[in-house]
């Protein structure tokens, strides 16, 4: 590992030497650097931030620098070296502050995270395209997502690190419309990428549209999800003004959205009273239909296994979302594995669910088949 990372040391650029040049080739590792302790994970023999280049996945051409962490499990590599879970994490904030690697990981990250680690898997976590780097944060971009995602596999496979190319896509919430997206994109976009399948829990199903409230009068923690989407496509596109959308009440918050990270972002909504009623004063769907064109999947017919969770209490990405999804795929064909988590959150589901997913990710690893539950009631909508 010492001599890996002295290897990688000597290609590495310096951060202001790599603002003048050209990025190099996208899935190019450029620098890499011991991740400060209070920034990893106690299950990891060591950890490293990475810097590394990927296309551009808003314009879909050129290349650009892409920051993100990296975390080897303890113990003996298996011949051939450690598998890989490609870990893409949850809404935290479109602010580079907000960055999973700059920051702890939350406990709930943490807890998860380890659990993979003792499973024997290396951890790559993007932290996406401009969160941490220059450059806007096309929040919920889905093509821009998965070239994050498979370009940091592509570089730490790259670097020599006594990884194996074997690949699980691994994802929550935000990370898990991340996850599904990049498995569509894997086989074009990135073929030498040996992917054996995708976890997603809490994944979102946009489809360029956004789910409906039926209450609008109530104080509503997840009106900070808009405000990121209203903050980004004006730094994306500066045509979209948000105060054509949002109410002057809310507006403030829409601007220092670009700096709270998510707990925060929603403890303000909270203190703010905002309610849908209060905070939008138009159609936001219609004004931002541009922008969201870019939330949706290229594909729902993914050849390699999926597992997808559901909390069956979520509130954040509502089940009959994640169950549309799961129609949809399994009609185009994917191989999918639904679990409904009864009685727990959008959050709450994500650590109960690795009792099963961990299983599903050993049958992949291990060449086994993964049972398929299309047309399950739990996953009927």
């Amino acid at each position: 590992m010492k001599t890996a990372m002295i290897a990688i040391a000597a290609l590495a650029l310096p951060l202001p030497a790599l603002a003048q040049a050209q990025v190099p080739a996208a899935g190019t590792m450029i620098e890499t650097a011991p991740l400060p302790a209070e920034r990893g994970l106690v299950d990891a023999a060591s950890a490293f931030s990475i810097l590394y280049s990927s296309t551009d996945g808003v314009t879909g051409a050129g290349n650009v620098p892409v920051s993100g962490a990296l975390f080897i499990p303890k113990g003996t590599p298996p011949k051939g070296g450690w598998p890989v879970v490609a870990w893409a994490h949850g809404t935290v904030g479109i602010g580079d502050d907000c960055a999973p690697s700059r920051n702890a990981r939350s406990q709930r990250d943490a807890t998860y995270l380890n659990g993979w680690l003792r499973e024997g898997y290396a951890v790559v976590a993007t932290d996406y395209q401009g969160l941490g780097t220059p450059g806007p944060h096309p929040y919920l971009n889905t093509r821009a997502e998965a070239y994050s995602v498979l370009d940091s596999v592509r570089a730490v496979l790259g670097a020599k690190l006594g990884l194996a190319n074997k690949v699980l896509i691994v994802g929550q919430s935000q990370g898990a419309g991340a996850g599904f997206a990049t498995a569509g994109y894997a086989q074009a976009y990135a073929p030498r990428v040996n992917l054996l399948g995708t976890v997603a829990t809490g994944v979102p199903y946009l489809n360029g549209t956004l789910p409906q409230p039926s209450d609008i009068d109530s104080v509503d923690r997840t009106i900070a999800y808009l405000m990121y989407i209203g903050e980004a496509a004006q730094e994306v596109d500066p045509a979209l003004k948000a105060d054509a959308v949002f109410t002057p009440e809310a507006l403030p918050l829409v601007a220092e959205s670009a700096k709270r990270c998510v707990g925060d972002m929603m403890g303000a909504v909270v203190k703010a009273g905002l309610t849908r009623r209060k905070t939008l004063s138009g159609d936001f769907a219609a004004r931002y239909a541009p922008y969201l064109r870019g939330t949706g999947y290229a594909t729902v017919h993914i050849s390699t296994p999926v597992f997808i969770g559901t909390g069956e209490k979520d509130v954040d990405v509502p089940p009959l979302m994640q169950k549309a999804l799961v129609r949809d795929a399994c009609k185009a064909g994917t191989p999918i594995q639904f679990h409904l988590y009864k009685g727990l959150d959008h959050s709450g589901a994500l650590n109960p669910s690795f009792a099963d997913s961990r299983v599903f990710a050993r049958s992949l690893l291990e060449g086994k088949p993964v049972a398929s539950n299309c047309g399950s009631p739990d996953a009927a909508e």
